[in-house]
């Protein structure tokens, strides 16, 4: 019965808006469980909770848990198939971790909580976040104007290429963990959505693969949610698309933790087909699949260019231009 107590108090159970906001109100960092009623709140990490609770004491760091469907704030986290973990910190959204991934839950407190100790003490400006999984769709390809400019258009001066972590790392809680190395790695993030990809796309997406494997990638593909994210490259001179794939390594996990164990196949991946992410081919790959999974994405002037003489010279449009050679060596195109 104790330690039902000690759990109880732990994180406080908001069920009504108003009790939202006077949580959100609390002095400190304050950590929302946000939790579907059929599979109920996190409990792996209540534990991690209660050490950090007793380590930091009870004045700036705040637990709490939030059903999705009893609050409309959180109406567009209903239905998800992973824990999702909001930090607020003076009302405003600060931070999200997606996912029962303990080290990262960790970091993000320690890393969150000595921010908001800064802006308390110092009087330092809070850097406020917006999840993505909260924007309206359009606002996935929003940047700000410039001169009239369209605002669907990313950028006019950088190269993108796709990134796909796939439903194997999301079902096992990596989403952020990778995103995190993304970021670590010089990547900048452009567009980030959480999708479940229809039967069409993928048989459309992965035809130049032939046999069973096609058939298991389609399936794979189709079995959860994956994370979309549209990546660029602004400090390095390497290619955005060459950097990607160095980042994730050999197609085969295995091979990936024999020939680069940094990699992230070889970190997250397990077998074939679950070696956790996708990456383009090369830049024309990488601008056709933009263009089969984000019709509305519209190209930097430089991809443009590629794209429209790649496609003239072939005389495809970016849905044809999936089709492989039949006499083409199968193993060349390993780029699932």
């Amino acid at each position: 019965m104790g330690s039902k107590k000690k759990e109880l108090a732990l994180q406080v159970n908001i069920s009504s808006q108003e009790l939202w906001e006077e949580m959100l109100s609390s002095k400190g960092l304050t950590v929302v469980d946000v939790y579907q009623g059929w599979c109920g709140p996190c409990k792996p990490v209540v534990s991690l909770f209660q050490k950090m609770k007793i380590e930091f004491g009870l004045d700036l760091l705040h637990f709490a848990l939030a059903e999705a469907d009893c609050l409309d704030v959180l109406e567009k986290y209903r239905g998800k198939c992973e824990p999702t973990f909001l930090f607020y910190a003076g009302g405003e959204l600060v931070a999200v971790v997606r996912g029962a991934n303990a080290p990262l839950l960790q970091k993000t407190i320690l890393d969150q909580l000595e921010a908001e100790k800064k802006v308390l003490a110092e009087g330092r400006e809070r850097k406020v976040i917006k999840d993505e999984a909260l924007s309206d769709e359009e606002e996935c390809f929003s940047h700000e104007k410039d001169d009239g400019e369209d605002e669907d258009v990313v950028s006019s001066e950088k190269t993108c290429t796709l990134a796909i972590i796939k439903p194997d790392a999301v079902v096992h809680g990596k989403t952020d963990e990778i995103i995190v190395k993304i970021q670590e790695a010089g990547f900048d993030i452009l567009t980030h959505e959480e999708r479940i990809m229809t039967e069409a796309e993928m048989r459309l997406f992965y035809q130049h693969r032939a046999g069973e494997i096609f058939e298991k990638l389609v399936y794979h593909m189709c079995s959860g949610p994956s994370h979309l994210l549209i990546l660029t490259r602004t400090e390095d001179t390497k290619d955005v698309v060459t950097a990607w794939r160095d980042l994730m390594g050999p197609c085969d996990p295995n091979v990936a933790r024999r020939e680069q164990p940094e990699s992230l196949r070889a970190q997250y991946g397990t077998e074939m087909p679950f070696n956790a992410v996708h990456g383009s081919r090369d830049r024309e790959d990488a601008n056709r699949e933009l263009a089969l999974l984000f019709p509305s994405f519209k190209f930097s002037d430089e991809d443009t260019k590629a794209f429209q003489g790649a496609a003239a010279e072939g005389a495809v449009s970016p849905t044809e231009a999936y089709c492989v050679p039949e006499d083409m060596n199968q193993d060349a195109v390993l780029f699932f």
